[in-house]
């Protein structure tokens, strides 16, 4: 299954509110369960982002749909990057000419 590293920061609604974000997480991965994908890790980080999680869901489509419903709640903005593993990335060079 793909998975998605999302680096996020807050908005100064979210950090307004942020005593409800473990709530709104908890919503997130309903969302990611619903949609047939998995929360592999968060982490709370600090320097150039906020949080740190990573996804696995079933397709881009799933990606997306979970990158807009996080994003219309305005608690934070979020970068999303399509993640391979190792041996995804060993197969990867292995076809290179």
């Amino acid at each position: 299954m793909p998975s998605y590293l999302v680096m996020g920061t807050y908005t100064d609604q979210g950090v307004r509110t942020i005593k409800e974000s473990p709530k709104r997480f908890e919503m997130v991965k309903h969302v990611v369960q619903q949609a047939g994908g998995r929360v592999i890790f968060f982490y709370l980080t600090f320097g150039q982002y906020d949080f740190a999680t990573l996804f696995e869901l079933p397709n881009d489509e799933a990606a997306a749909k979970l990158a807009l419903t996080i994003a219309s709640q305005g608690n934070v903005r979020t970068t999303t990057m399509k993640a391979f593993t190792e041996d995804e990335y060993k197969k990867i060079v292995g076809g290179l000419p």
